[in-house]
């Protein structure tokens, strides 16, 4: 089953079950994922997702440190419920060690030895770490291994 699917079958369980705060964050999901179709004119593929759902992570935390500064909790704790239901339709985080392997292994594929070459290692390395990695975490591991 694809993640769009499994989407749309937790939405019609959560109306199902009474559930409206996950229903509403459920519907938040499916709205930004059709706007993208729409606005791309794409087929949605489970990667494609699993973008719109890390932009949408990466909004919350954003949001919920605005909140947590202005002192507004209620705010706040309403952003680290959107974010709990939208972390569970994500992979499984990796570990630092493993996104170093990973970097090993792009870095023997394409050869790159210097800073110049962080551009064609990201390249290969986003699609395969997409969803399962923050990107920022991964961008600064290539710049300290580029480096050294």
């Amino acid at each position: 089953m694809t993640l769009k699917q499994q989407l749309i079958d937790d939405m019609k369980t959560a109306m199902k079950a009474g559930q409206k705060d996950r229903l509403a964050v459920i519907r938040l999901i499916n709205a930004a994922i059709k706007q993208k179709e729409v606005d791309e004119r794409v087929e949605m593929t489970d990667p494609l997702v699993l973008g719109v759902m890390e932009k949408m992570l990466k909004q919350r935390k954003d949001s919920i440190t605005q909140y947590e500064a202005a002192a507004r909790e209620d705010l706040a704790a309403q952003e680290r419920y959107e974010q709990g239901v939208i972390e569970a339709y994500m992979p499984a985080q990796l570990d630092e060690a493993a996104i170093l392997a990973e970097i090993d292994k792009a870095i023997a594929a394409t050869g790159a030895a210097s800073a110049a070459d962080m551009g064609k290692l990201m390249g290969v390395l986003k699609p395969q770490l997409a969803g399962k990695a923050d990107m920022g975490l991964v961008s600064k591991l290539v710049k300290q291994k580029l480096a050294s």
